[in-house]
């Protein structure tokens, strides 16, 4: 972690504040300098598309569904930082407790607008590009990613899509503030298919990790506040594509992970890998271009 970058970064908001750092994900650096939360997104992060999103982000429409940045984007030691206020996190816990009612509702309510409804340029959604970077970032030579490449290989192209989606949500996507929950990291945020928005928990449902009755708690909830991303009759219809892109893109993050940080899979990521092994059983490769 670059120590100049943290310190850049807490400057913005006080140049004489002792910086909390609160995340390192690869490239993306995360500080709290108090009730402020400062990110450092990606080298080499679309800087207009970005500030399309935070002009999404900060629209009133959207006031009870997205934290709102506090200010315009900052570049930083050549890193674009973006400020957001702070809020809680989602705590882990049993299932039972996860507040899968609420996302499901806030998901629906985010559905319901569309590109149209908004000044241009509205971005496109970032889920499927992420999806390939993360197997573009997979350089290892093991069997498994070798596997997850086989996996990837049976993925069609996806269409463009009219709705607004966040483009990379899971509950830690979720935090408390102002007495409700609000969607943070918005750097997917854009038009694209509502689908996408329920692959990740719809992939770890497919592969064992995430219980099959808070799955069911979140897509029921969608489905009654109105929800129609997913067919309520046939929701792996829509979903098994986007579902089984989230299992390689997952599958694929685990691998570079665990080899940066030299420890072995856990249980949970091992599973993600026996769904591409079932992937690739059952899907034949696509043709491309």
């Amino acid at each position: 972690m670059n120590s100049d970058l943290v310190a850049g970064m807490a400057a913005l908001v006080d140049p004489a504040a002792a910086p909390e750092v609160l995340a390192v994900r690869g490239d993306v650096v995360v500080v709290r300098v108090g009730d402020v939360v400062l990110k450092a997104h990606e080298r080499g992060t679309d800087l207009p598309a970005l500030t399309g999103r935070l002009r999404l982000a900060a629209d009133p429409r959207l006031a009870g569904l997205l934290l709102a940045p506090r200010s315009a984007p900052a570049v930083v030691l050549g890193r674009v930082v973006t400020a957001w206020p702070l809020g809680s996190p989602v705590p882990q816990g049993e299932p039972e407790d996860l507040p899968m009612e609420a996302a499901g509702r806030m998901l629906a309510e985010l559905h319901r607008f569309t590109a149209a409804d908004f000044a241009p340029p509205v971005p496109a959604a970032g889920a499927w590009p992420r999806m390939r970077r993360a197997v573009r970032d997979l350089t290892l030579g093991t069997p498994a990613a070798a596997l997850v490449r086989r996996a990837f290989a049976t993925l069609p192209e996806v269409p463009a899509g009219s709705v607004l989606i966040h483009g990379d949500w899971h509950l830690g996507q979720l935090v408390r503030r102002d007495g409700g929950y609000r969607l943070i990291d918005v750097d997917d945020l854009g038009a694209g298919d509502p689908a996408w928005d329920l692959a990740r928990p719809a992939a770890l449902h497919l592969a064992g990790v995430l219980d099959p009755v808070a799955w069911g708690r979140l897509l029921g909830a969608y489905h009654e506040a109105g929800g129609t991303g997913v067919p309520r009759d046939d929701p792996w219809s829509a979903l098994e594509v986007p579902a089984r892109a989230l299992v390689v893109q997952m599958a694929a993050r685990a691998l570079v992970a665990a080899e940066r940080d030299g420890v072995g899979l856990n249980g949970a990521q091992e599973a993600l890998l026996d769904a591409c092994a079932r992937i690739v059983s059952t899907h034949a490769p696509m043709r491309r271009g």
